[in-house]
């Protein structure tokens, strides 16, 4: 008998070792699948709405926004300008400037009650819902820095170009 209790203490050693070490995979796992699932609900839904909600302003430096080309793409340079600058002031800048301040008590609002997601384990909302005013507000100064450089093409001071304009020399 004793040969198979010595074989039985043997099995029990070696699985006590491989149980020990084992422990350490399990945690490592653990932080691993949290990680995971923190990078992906949380990181990654944040990240996703600032970039949305902040590229506008960005967009727009570019001229990469929505624009129907049927009848502006046939204007002159300084016609376009021009158009920019009435569409810029009559519609962009009014709702940017609106909806940034109109955004700021629901803000304000959603910090103080620390409003979460509906969703199991509920992200805070205040840190994204604070990406709209933000957002608009640079929207909002590209407006401006649009209406001063289609303004300076439309008034001859500086030449109109596609990716960026330059000074008349």
């Amino acid at each position: 008998m004793r040969p198979f209790l010595k074989f039985a203490d043997a099995v029990d050693w070696l699985d006590e070792q491989v149980g020990q070490t084992l422990k350490w995979l399990v945690l490592f796992a653990s932080l691993i699948s949290a990680g995971n699932a923190l990078m992906r609900y949380t990181i990654q839904w944040y990240m996703f709405g600032a970039m949305f909600l902040l590229a506008a302003g960005y967009a727009l430096k570019h001229g990469e926004h929505v624009r129907v080309d049927v009848f502006f793409s046939k204007m002159s340079p300084r016609t376009q300008a021009w158009v920019d600058v009435v569409g810029t002031v009559l519609f962009l800048m009014p709702m940017a400037v609106i909806i940034a301040w109109l955004s700021i008590p629901m803000v304000v609002n959603s910090f103080h009650i620390q409003e979460h997601s509906s969703d199991a384990g509920g992200l805070l909302r205040w840190p994204i819902k604070i990406m709209i005013p933000i957002g608009f507000a640079l929207l909002a100064l590209q407006g401006v820095a649009e209406i001063i450089k289609k303004a300076a093409v439309a008034g001859g001071i500086r030449e109109a170009g596609k990716a960026y304009e330059r000074p008349v020399q």
